[in-house]
């Protein structure tokens, strides 16, 4: 497989604080790599610099072998942790995964039978087809990220970047969310995703990487799963119901 995201000695600082320091990753194509790692230790800067929201200030970052930000457009498909929405803004679900086309859009040209395919297809891939006339803010936790989702991939991109979907969703949006993924990778679409969820990880990914602004462990699922950097996260998790640690406290706010 081709490799879709290269990362050497990549560092981000936030003014004096090091958010992320050295860290090196590849993640091919048709690929789930999962990263793990306690509040404040750079896995939502990780996705940001792969996004191209970010620039390092040492190191490189290269997604299909050129800077994430001289991508075509629509080519990276991000959904941040916390979307920022204006819930007042007279916008329904069907306008919210509309806006994904955007992207590939010439400006001010009217949307084609293309653009509409591909936005059914998001809308019922994401099993929510039903919900396409219902504003935004009349939706469950769960079916608002299900939308956010849907409009990513109706950019057609060809990286996917998620920051905790499950957060605070139901069993059955998660799994669902599961599959999907699952999906998308074996079609060929490199997926890269933060994660709170400690113990499906083997089910959702084909690697993962304990990252505490340091990559502490990586390789396929099991292996890391049984990995000490893995064990001090979980016991932690365990312990406090969260993935947060004394040392990356003050830094909680830049991940």
């Amino acid at each position: 497989m081709a490799i879709a995201v290269r990362a050497h000695e990549l560092t981000v600082r936030y003014d004096r604080v090091l958010a992320l320091d050295r860290v090196n990753l590849t993640l091919d194509e048709g690929q789930a790599l999962g990263i793990v790692g306690p509040n404040g230790s750079g896995k939502s800067t990780l996705l940001k610099a792969v996004a191209g929201l970010i620039a390092p200030v040492g190191g490189s970052i290269q997604v299909f072998g050129g800077a994430p930000r001289s991508q075509p457009p629509g080519t990276i498909a991000y959904v941040p942790q916390v979307e920022a929405v204006d819930w007042s803004f007279p916008a329904n679900v069907y306008d919210v995964v509309a806006m994904g086309r955007f992207p590939r859009m010439r400006a001010l040209a009217p949307f084609s039978k293309h653009d509409r395919e591909v936005v059914d297809a998001a809308l019922a891939a994401l099993h929510i087809g039903d919900l396409r006339h219902r504003h935004i803010s009349q939706l469950s936790g769960g079916q608002q990220q299900r939308a956010f989702i849907a409009r990513a991939i109706a950019q057609e991109p060809r990286l996917l970047l998620l920051d905790e979907p499950t957060t605070g969703v139901d069993a059955a949006t998660e799994e669902a969310l599961r599959e999907f993924v699952r999906e998308l990778v074996a079609r060929g679409m490199p997926v890269l995703m933060t994660t709170h969820d400690l113990e499906r990880a083997a089910e959702w990914f084909d690697r993962l990487m304990v990252v505490d602004r340091r990559v502490l462990a990586e390789g396929d699922p099991a292996t890391v799963l049984e990995s000490g950097a893995y064990a001090g996260i979980r016991e932690h998790v365990h312990t406090h119901g969260h993935l947060r640690t004394d040392a990356t406290q003050e830094h909680a706010e830049h991940d």
